[in-house]
């Protein structure tokens, strides 16, 4: 009954709805479908995120420590934190408009061969290797120097 369609006006008399005996008709969309993602629930196949190389705990303690002892000598004054699907970097700075003075880096694809943390100088220059975190800043500590007069 196509022509089977009633009007009602509502209280306002502004709008106008139409009422139809005949069951609206409903259509399903196809979900777009990432590339290379499965339908059937398999989520082994769908895309992530890349994972990032980030400081843990531990290193993070480490190169805070280091900062704060830094920053109470008035050597440091700012930090940054970068992290990538390659690196961490922790870098350091002696103003906060400056070139990093220090950038440490923490590379896991390097851990088997050189270490994965890397200590660099303002150039970009390697100036410490190693496969622990400590080892590598005891670089940064000065040793205590006795003056006599």
């Amino acid at each position: 009954m196509m022509g089977d369609v009633q009007e009602e006006t509502s209280r306002s008399g502004l709008e106008q709805v139409q009422r139809s005996s005949e069951p609206a008709l409903i259509v399903t969309l196809p979900l777009p479908i990432a590339a290379g993602a499965s339908v059937t629930g398999n989520h082994s196949s769908v895309p992530s995120a890349p994972a990032v190389v980030a400081f843990d705990r531990f290193e993070l303690r480490v190169l805070l420590n280091l900062y704060g002892r830094m920053v109470a000598a008035g050597e440091w004054r700012d930090y940054a934190m970068d992290f990538t699907p390659d690196i961490a970097i922790f870098s350091v700075f002696r103003r906060a408009h400056d070139v990093p003075l220090y950038r440490i880096e923490k590379n896991p694809k390097l851990a088997r061969k050189q270490g994965q943390y890397v200590l660099k100088g303002t150039a970009g220059q390697a100036l410490k290797r190693g496969h622990d975190l400590s080892l590598v800043l005891r670089f940064l500590d000065k040793p205590v120097k006795l003056v006599v007069g």
